[in-house]
C-alpha cells in the first residue's frame, strides 16, 4: 500500500490508474468476502482507506486548481 508521501510524488494520471486498481482489487475482495472466507480480512480496510486518501488527494488538487484561477 502506498503512503501518503509516495501518494502526493504521483501525476494525475498515476492516481487515476492508482484509484482505478484500488477499486477494481476492492471489488474482487467483497466478492471474495461473500462466497468464501478472506485470508487477509485487513486487506479490505487498508484498500478502503488507500481510496479515501487518493480521492482525497484529487480534490484537494481540484480545489488548488480552481483557486488559482
Amino acid at each position: 500500500m502506498a503512503k501518503i508521501t509516495e501518494l502526493r510524488d504521483m501525476s494525475d494520471e498515476q492516481l487515476g490508474l492508482t484509484l482505478k486498481e484500488a477499486n477494481e482489487n476492492l471489488f474482487h475482495l467483497r466478492i471474495k468476502q461473500q462466497t468464501e472466507k478472506l485470508d487477509a480480512p485487513s486487506e479490505l480496510r487498508r484498500n478502503r482507506r488507500l481510496v479515501a486518501r487518493i480521492k482525497t488527494l484529487q480534490t484537494q488538487r481540484d480545489k488548488k486548481t480552481v483557486a488559482a484561477k
